[in-house]
């Protein structure tokens, strides 16, 4: 099926499951690797390689951070562009923008290995969790010039329509990720070396799998003579900055977080939120999963002049966003115990990672709506509102939150994630009533 008729000619609720389900689909295998990654780390390897790994990630997050905001940004465009049928635009955007996601990869690869020790160090680690967090890093700067280029070729594969694809990647790199850490940690007991080293290699086929596919001329998408101009350059920024800023305030606030968890509670404390961080990264990349899948036909009827199916899309984008974090929320405050035991060495620490769930679980009856308020926004161009709900949910809310929770403890440490939820969709909503208007005319076609 071709872009326009997937996009423009499909009925919104089949049009949703049609491309929302394999997306949440690819993301829910994704997901599972985050989980399996943390449990054979933290079963396998030991608490001390899972607090490593929980110091190390943020900077690995900063590097993809900056290949997505370059995705990102071309990819709104890039469905408008489809939409109108300028497809020289769009075939120019897909090129500089994988260009750019490789440069950007080589020099942070080159930045990351060089820095890894400074920043364990700063991060207040040493002895063997800073000297298995650095080996962590280096591993990901390594392969960074390829594998950074992951999410943004399933960006573009699903513009091209070919979103069975993207899932069968997504779920082939997945399980190719377990099978080569398993392969790794226990038949060559490489330790937290055969975690990272797993993951890399499977990242680096799918890229190379990714690519093959557009270099076959047969998509919609295809390489040209790359043009680049500071307007495609700043219309990128401009577009991906939001979700840019969003990944990378968070992981200056994880360093924070760190900082706080390793001052109160140890490593054994960062561990706990490590737990916190890959239950709610399930829930989270299903609601991406479901959100990002269905920009591409969000843009491309935004371009083509389709606001009454804009909003149709956006209605399920909603509905469907609540309904699934609800009853997340609901299945980790049932069984905290279930979720946190297979991450688990030291079954002393279970009483804690209980306690913390609990706390946690109440974040996703509200999170759903700020994400999907800002997908919305960010899809139809509006990246500054997008930009103010990142800033406020990653960075802002949760920074002040820490001062202000201080007198709890720990308890305020696993707070933090939960209130920021809620005063982030309250933020949400007030911008979407300011900006009440302004959206109706762009649901009545009148932009």
């Amino acid at each position: 099926m071709d872009n326009q008729s997937l996009f423009l000619e499909t009925k919104p609720r089949r049009l949703f499951f049609k491309a929302a389900l394999p997306g949440s689909i690819g993301m829910v295998v994704a997901s599972l690797y985050m989980v399996f990654d943390s449990i054979f780390v933290g079963k396998l390897i030991g608490t001390t390689a899972f607090a490593a790994l929980g110091l190390a990630f943020p900077l690995v997050i900063v590097n993809f951070a900056l290949s997505d905001l370059i995705g990102v940004g071309a990819s709104v465009p890039i469905s408008i562009f489809l939409g109108r049928k300028e497809e020289d635009k769009a075939n120019n955007y897909f090129t500089c923008a994988t260009l750019l996601i490789f440069l950007t990869g080589l020099f942070m690869g080159l930045l990351m290995f060089l820095a890894a020790p400074f920043f364990m160090r700063l991060m207040g680690a040493d002895g063997e969790l800073a000297a298995l967090g650095v080996r962590y890093i280096r591993v990901y700067a390594i392969f960074s010039p390829l594998t950074t280029l992951t999410f943004a070729l399933d960006n573009f594969l699903r513009i091209s329509g070919k979103i069975k694809t993207s899932m069968a990647l997504n779920v082939v790199m997945s399980l190719g990720m377990i099978l080569l850490e398993l392969l790794l940690i226990l038949g060559f007991d490489m330790g937290l070396d055969g975690s990272t080293f797993g993951a890399n290699i499977a990242f680096t086929i799918a890229v190379l799998f990714g690519l093959a596919f557009f270099l076959t001329g047969k998509l919609q998408l295809k390489f040209v003579k790359p043009v680049f101009s500071w307007a495609l350059i700043a219309q990128i920024v401009k577009n991906g900055f939001p979700n840019f800023l969003t990944n990378v305030s968070g992981r200056i606030f994880s360093f924070v977080m760190n900082v706080m968890l390793l001052s109160m509670g140890g490593e054994e404390a960062v561990a706990v939120y490590g737990i916190m961080m890959t239950a709610g990264g399930v829930v989270e990349q299903i609601l991406y999963g479901i959100l990002d899948a269905l920009q591409p036909a969000v843009g491309y009827n935004f371009g083509a002049g389709r606001m009454d199916r804009v909003r149709a899309i956006e209605k399920y984008c909603f509905s469907v966003g609540a309904m699934i974090s609800c009853a997340f929320a609901v299945l980790i405050f049932v069984f905290p115990a279930t979720i946190a035991l297979p991450f688990l060495e030291d079954v002393a620490l279970l009483p804690m990672a209980e306690h913390a769930l609990r706390i946690g679980s109440f974040t996703y009856l509200a999170k759903w709506f700020s994400h999907a308020v800002q997908s919305m926004f960010m899809a139809l161009e509006k990246p500054l509102i997008s930009l103010v709900i990142s800033f406020a949910s990653a960075f802002a809310f949760p920074l002040l939150l820490i001062a202000a929770l201080l007198p709890l403890n720990l308890d305020g440490l696993w707070l933090n994630y939960t209130v920021t939820a809620y005063l982030t969709s309250a933020l949400a909503f007030v911008l979407v009533r300011k900006n009440k208007k302004l959206l109706a005319l762009d649901f009545c076609g009148k932009v």
